[in-house]
């Protein structure tokens, strides 16, 4: 029994316990061990997270895939798990140890910070785990892994140990992304560039060899900076080599300001001749761009500031070097100071000297830590590369080849400007939290990577003892007493960076190294569903290690979904308070209206503007689903074991099974092709419209009338479509067809587990009369389909006929403002003999639909009439009378007036270039969006205009 009320938090949690209770989801089910499989490895979301609306659409689209393919029969691994979240972890645990006033991290030392950061992740970690559950994520939980759980910690030693040992990792000085706060690098994912109101300080540099003169521009170069103090680490001057300005002074040199020290004057094409003074300052060690330069011309690189952003200048040997006589007492007096205190100091002194020509205020971009939220410093130091340059070339070629492709297939040329352009990845992070990096120094600072720290020993004493270094008598003894080996050796502090482990995940996850089984069985995935932003840092590097180590592709097809935003097509951003939490939604609309919200409006390419209004209307779709299994089970519709569709002799009915099959095959081919909006809205429109709206409404008499052969038929019918509907409807609605799949019949299996909707069989009688009388009683004698799959070309023809009819005569009625109360004539004017005895047929269900008074035949249409071109024929209303011609056109020049005024309106302001360059981007297209609606209210509008022409 159903009950009343859709109540969709009284059945989610008992129908997730159904399916864990059966084992559902699990890979390897005895029974499908021979099927073909389908794989998917879920982005691991971090393991302090929860779960965010990018979360719930990203996880909603894979988890449509892997229960459609576990329908079609196929045995899917849907692989779960969490990343260990180097940064985000430390910090959680951290705080947590302040608020508590225990120990500092460094107080407590390595060893039992780590234990403690294992406490909290058992106790608190992995609860977006329960969160994707009650999303209805159809993981095989039973194989949920964690980045650093023991398996994929032995993968990422051994992918680390090979990469060395070919010459691909290795370490390097180089400017990485500093957080001067969490004292580490971070990567370009973690860097948040924020609009700052800043200044731009043009800055005068002597020409060596001429008194400074600040009044004669012949003695200086101007250099304009955002950052002051990193002039400290100047270490040229460039311009470019076509400004004929600056041709006579290439190859000479500056004075630095306040530093004394001499910087040539170089020729390169990094100055752009039309911004500025032409000029500007090289700081190698400061700045990205700078530190190409540097390198193309062997610039020195001088670091001048320590890990914590202050000035770093006495005894730095970098910065000392070359200097005049007393230029140090200079660097005594900055030395220390916090780099934006020095930035005023610095500041101050050039104003006095008359370094300083102009301040102008300058609006730009500043790259912050997004977790730590303060100002990222290009730092020069020594950290662990991965040779990413020679690992991209196999995955260029897999995506230029068709091995992988992306859909939508526009994000390949973000994928190769990333590839083609690539520079070393930084694997190194300064935490402790993470992969320690297997590499340990000797005394004299070389370095021996190895799998583990016995297999470095033995390295390190084998190459000392071929160094004459120490003696094999000593090598032996410190081999068999491991105290006289402590300070020996001693392991990179190191960890590595999360996605190093995350590349690897395909595989890793699967058992590799260990054990290759559920490799061969599972890789190659078969799709990556995935956000654009982590198409470098996570797509690229799955595809670089994959083809290195498993010599094939991760997966054929990377789909690329887009972002959720709010409503106004922002952002969301806890900043600006618009944020809408899925939680909340699954907690007042139920799961199943978040999950269609998302998947009908997941167009591929375009952002989801999301309002909780939209799942408030799915959540109507879920209970006109609901209320309709109702009306089943009232009217005693239920399937017999032996009922066959495609036998059926009623039109309506062998209407709904033609209609069934190709909304079955809509929705299969909008799957399969990763349209998720197609699929979904293909299932909407059938349900909706076509199941509820039309077949039970004309099935009513019937199913009200007497018992019948036609109303036996029916009721199964009735039943039959339902259940195929549950089928379809399972992707994406879980939750509610499993619970209406239990209560609607005696069922064997969960529906999750049941078959997909086949294409049926042609089995279709022929009958001898050709004469149709009443549509509901008798057999409808109708020519058998030609093909394979069930297709009823004459049933769809006279069904389709009465309900284009009827929803014409109700657009015309709504156009014209016709109150339902008022009944309309209808006029068919030279319908063909066919179209008689249909609306002869239908007649009585035409008029109570459609409002009609009556129903009559003509040559042609009546004078006064709107006309309308049903399926080529044409079905006339004669209006004169019915409604006031010249108040109804009246009403509809000034909504015309209205809506062209609106496009004048957004014409005007998106031809303005000042407009669209500065407005915020999801105001521009709310504007767009503007426009396209007052351009089809106004098609709509002039198509109603042209009908009352007819009437007058």
């Amino acid at each position: 029994m159903i009950e009343k009320t859709y109540q969709p938090a009284d059945i989610e949690g008992r129908i997730a316990q159904a399916w864990e209770a059966e084992g559902a989801f699990k890979a390897g089910r005895p029974e499908r061990r021979d099927a073909p499989p389908f794989s998917i490895v879920i982005p691991p979301p971090n393991v302090t997270g929860s779960l965010h609306m990018g979360h719930a659409l990203n996880n909603t689209l894979q988890d449509i895939l892997c229960r459609f393919e576990r329908m079609r029969g196929r045995d899917v691994l849907w692989q779960p798990g969490t990343d260990h979240a180097g940064i985000a972890t430390q910090m959680v645990v951290e705080r947590q140890l302040m608020e508590r006033q225990e120990p500092s991290r460094r107080d407590m030392g390595r060893e039992k910070f780590l234990e403690r950061v294992w406490q909290w992740k058992a106790e608190s970690g992995g609860v977006i785990v329960n969160q994707l559950k009650r999303l209805g994520a159809s993981c095989d939980w039973s194989r949920e892994r964690f980045t650093m759980d023991e398996g994929l910690s032995r993968a990422v030693v051994k992918v680390f140990v090979e990469l060395h040992r070919q010459g691909l990792i290795y370490k390097d000085k180089r400017l990485v992304n500093w957080d001067p706060k969490l004292l580490t690098a971070i990567s370009d994912l973690e860097v948040q560039q924020v609009e700052v109101k800043g200044n731009l300080w043009h800055l005068r540099y002597p020409l060596d060899g001429v008194d400074f003169n600040p009044d004669d521009p012949e003695t200086f170069i101007v250099v304009a900076t955002t950052r002051p103090e990193t002039m400290l680490g100047d270490t040229a001057v460039a311009v470019n080599p076509d400004d004929v300005r600056y041709s006579h002074v290439v190859g000479r040199h500056v004075i630095l300001p306040l530093v004394g020290r001499k910087i040539p004057i170089i020729a390169d094409l990094y100055s752009d001749p039309e911004k500025g003074s032409g000029a500007v300052k090289i700081t190698p060690a400061h700045d990205f761009n700078d530190f190409e330069v540097g390198r193309r011309h062997n610039l020195p690189q001088i670091n001048v500031l320590d890990i914590e952003g202050r000035i770093d200048l006495v005894d730095n040997e970098a910065y000392l070097h070359g200097l005049p006589e007393g230029a140090a007492q200079f660097a005594e007096e900055l030395h220390g100071l916090e780099r934006f205190a020095a930035r005023k100091s610095i500041l101050a002194r050039l104003e006095e000297l008359g370094y300083l020509e102009k301040i102008e205020p300058n609006v730009h971009m500043v790259p912050h830590g997004d977790r730590s939220g303060v100002v990222i410093e290009p730092y020069l130091t020594d950290q662990w590369y991965v040779d990413a340059k020679t690992l991209a070339q196999p995955a260029i070629a897999a995506v230029r080849s068709g091995a992988t492709t992306f859909v939508p297939k526009n994000w390949e040329k973000t994928y190769f400007e990333w590839m083609d352009n690539i520079q070393p990845w930084c694997i190194s992070r300064q935490l402790w939290w993470g992969h320690q990096i297997p590499a340990w120094y000797g005394p004299d600072g070389k370095v021996f990577v190895a799998e583990s720290e016995e297999e470095a020993v033995g390295n390190a004493l084998g190459y000392y003892v071929e160094q004459e270094v120490i003696t094999p008598a000593q090598a032996h003894a410190m081999t068999q007493d491991a105290s006289l080996r402590e300070g020996f050796i001693t392991r990179d502090e190191d960890v590595l960076d999360t996605w190093f482990s995350s590349a690897l995940w395909p595989f890793s996850t699967l058992g590799w190294p260990d054990d290759d089984t559920d490799v061969k069985r599972y890789y190659p995935t078969n799709v990556l569903v995935t956000g654009f932003d982590i198409i470098f840092f996570w797509v690229a590097r799955m595809m670089m290690m994959g083809l290195h180590f498993m010599d094939d592709v991760p997966f054929p097809t990377v789909y690329i979904h887009a972002l959720v935003r709010d409503e106004k097509g922002a952002k969301m951003s806890k900043s600006k308070g618009n944020v809408i939490d899925p939680l909340h939604l699954i907690d007042d609309y139920g799961a199943d209206a978040l999950r269609f919200t998302l998947a009908a409006m997941a167009a591929q390419g375009r952002d989801i503007k999301l309002a909780s209004s939209r799942v408030e209307g799915y959540r109507n779709f879920a209970t006109k689903l609901w209320n309709s299994s109702r009306f089943a089970e009232m009217n005693a519709c239920a399937l017999p074991e032996d009922f066959d569709p495609t036998a059926a002799k009623q039109t309506l009915n062998r209407w709904i099974a033609h209609e069934t099959v190709r909304a079955v095959r809509d929705v299969t081919e909008a799957i399969e092709a990763y349209r998720f909006n197609d699929a979904a809205g293909a299932a909407y429109r059938f349900v909706w419209n076509v199941y509820c709206d039309w077949y039970l409404e004309l099935a009513k008499p019937v199913l009200l009338g007497e018992d019948s052969p036609a109303k036996a038929e029916t009721r199964a019918m009735v039943a039959w479509a339902r259940d195929e509907i549950l089928k379809l409807l399972h992707p994406f609605m879980p939750f509610i067809t499993e619970e209406l799949w239990a209560v609607t019949a005696e069922r064997d299996t969960l529906l999750t587990l049941t078959p997909w909707s086949r294409k049926a069989e042609a089995r279709v009688e022929v009958f001898d009369a050709p004469a149709l009388t009443d549509p509901m009683v008798p057999p409808v004698m109708l020519p058998a389909p030609q093909v394979a799959d069930f297709s009823d070309p004459a049933a769809e023809a006279e069904i389709g006929w009465v309900v284009d009819l009827v929803t014409a005569i109700r657009s015309v009625r709504a156009e014209m403002n016709i109150t339902p109360s008022t009944l309309t004539p209808l006029v068919l004017a030279g319908a063909s003999a066919e179209t008689r005895d249909r609306a002869q047929r239908w007649s009585d269900v035409v008029k109570r639909m459609a409002r009609l008074g009556e129903i009559s035949f003509a040559d042609s249409a009546p004078q006064g009439a709107v006309q309308l071109l049903v399926r080529g024929e044409v079905a006339a209303l004669p209006l004169k009378g019915v409604i006031d011609v010249a108040a109804e056109q009246a009403r509809l020049d000034k909504e015309l007036a209205k809506a062209e005024a609106d496009i004048k309106r957004v014409d005007a302001k998106l031809s303005n270039e000042k407009f669209v360059a500065n407005a915020p981007e999801e105001i521009v297209e709310e504007e767009k969006e503007k426009r396209e609606a007052a351009v089809a209210r106004k098609a709509k509008i002039l198509e109603a205009l042209e009908r009352l022409k007819n009437a007058e």
